[in-house]
């Protein structure tokens, strides 16, 4: 189905361990039939770039590839940053 194809996605940019970023999919959990979860692992030699940027920072969320938010889900920033792509791709 054509839809699930505009679903945007959501970037988690983490490493092992990370309880925070484990905190954060929770949080998340209720949504992710509204988005696709990408996790990007800063400490793979072929992060090194998100690495040097967010290694103080994880969890650092980016939407359809644009920072959202770092350190804690910001449910009402998520919510209202999905809602509208989600009104763009209808």
């Amino acid at each position: 189905c054509s839809a699930s194809t505009n679903k945007p996605v959501l970037t988690l940019f983490t490493k092992k361990p990370c309880p925070l970023c484990d905190e954060a999919k929770e949080v998340l959990e209720p949504y992710k039939r509204r988005f696709i979860l990408q996790e990007v692992d800063i400490t793979l030699p072929e992060n090194s770039i998100w690495y040097d940027k967010y290694k103080y920072d994880i969890p650092v969320f980016h939407l359809n590839g644009k920072f959202l938010m770092k350190h804690q889900v910001d449910i009402e920033k998520f919510e209202n940053q999905l809602m509208k792509l989600e009104l763009q791709n209808d």
